[in-house]
């Protein structure tokens, strides 16, 4: 197929594109490199570097494109509840530009990058795809938008189209992964601070209802979810908006994650035990049944120490390239 990739210089844009060049297709990668990296571009695609709104029509024009992985947007939960604005533009009208120029030349399939962040605080877990969409900040309430717009795309312009909703993303695939200039999410922030990049891991809250105490999440290996949006390209559907959870089944507390990567690194990683922060719920797991038994996906890197070191192998091999730690 001949495909465009949004955001395909982002950690899992840029997997998914390695692994669609892997699989013979023709891909295009258009970012326009304010969070993504240039060398993560994989050998074989074609870049574009500008906003989607900016280049995306052209490119769709150029030729005859069989479908779009859009993973382009602006993903600070904190960040978006500071600056809003950054995030209603930057997530929903650049999503609506790329909706407007895939109707005008007639591209037909679209899988979107969307998240787990529409659910909120859960009523009940694991979270199914009938769970109500209660978003707790600006960044999942544009996602929430924007699914709601391809929906309505799909009514009324016959376009094919699948959200993946996903939890915590990690792991590296074919020298491709996590190296963002701020970093906020717990493995990549543990293994930072085992090559010395942070003093220390911060641990908020230890009086949650769980085992230990702290809080627990749902981990996928970004290959995994490589593979589910490959799948979700053939089983799009013209006239169907499907949605579906991605995750591994099961959950790791903010501990088990600081010991696995204490085991897997040889390092005695230091901690500091913080309040809770607002908002946190203390349980937070996928049910992929749905995608499992539709799409046919099956993850198969769902070992918590197997993401780790997948992860640690990449951040030690980036070398002099990594960003500086910042969150």
């Amino acid at each position: 197929m001949k495909l465009l990739v949004t955001g395909g210089a982002g950690y899992v844009g840029s997997v998914c594109a390695r692994v669609m060049v892997d699989a013979g297709h023709d891909v295009t990668v258009v970012d326009n490199l304010s969070t993504g990296n240039r060398d993560a571009v994989p050998e074989g695609a074609r870049f574009v570097e500008g906003d989607v709104s900016a280049v995306a029509e052209d490119v769709l024009a150029d030729g005859d494109v069989d479908g779009v992985l859009h993973f382009a947007a602006q993903s600070l939960v904190g960040e978006s509840v500071e600056a809003p604005e950054k995030y209603w533009y930057g997530n929903v009208v650049e999503s609506l530009a790329l909706l407007e120029a895939m109707r005008r030349t007639g591209t037909p399939r679209l899988v979107f990058s969307s998240t787990a962040a529409t659910y909120g605080e859960p009523d009940a877990v694991p979270i199914v795809e009938s769970s109500p969409t209660r978003p707790t900040n600006p960044y999942g309430a544009t996602k929430l938008a924007i699914d709601h717009a391809i929906s309505s795309y799909t009514v009324a312009h016959g376009l094919a189209a699948i959200s993946l909703r996903y939890f915590n993303v990690a792991g590296a695939y074919a020298g491709a992964g996590e190296n963002r200039r701020v970093e906020t999410h717990l493995i990549p922030i543990v293994l930072q601070a085992a090559l010395g990049h942070r003093d220390s891991v911060k641990i908020f809250g230890t009086d949650y209802h769980t085992d230990d105490g702290t809080a627990v999440r749902d981990y996928i290996h970004v290959h995994d979810l490589a593979q589910a949006h490959a799948l979700a390209l053939e089983a799009a559907v013209a006239g169907r908006h499907a949605l579906y959870n991605l995750g591994s089944g099961a959950g790791f507390s903010v501990r088990q994650v600081i010991d696995t990567c204490r085991e897997v690194t040889g390092i005695d990683i230091p901690v500091v035990e913080a309040p809770r922060r607002a908002g946190d719920p203390a349980v937070l797991i996928a049910s992929s049944d749905k995608a499992i038994d539709e799409l046919g996906w099956q993850p198969v890197k769902t070992a918590l120490p197997t993401i780790v070191t997948d992860a640690w192998e990449y951040i030690r091999a980036l070398g002099d390239r990594a960003h500086s730690a910042t969150a």
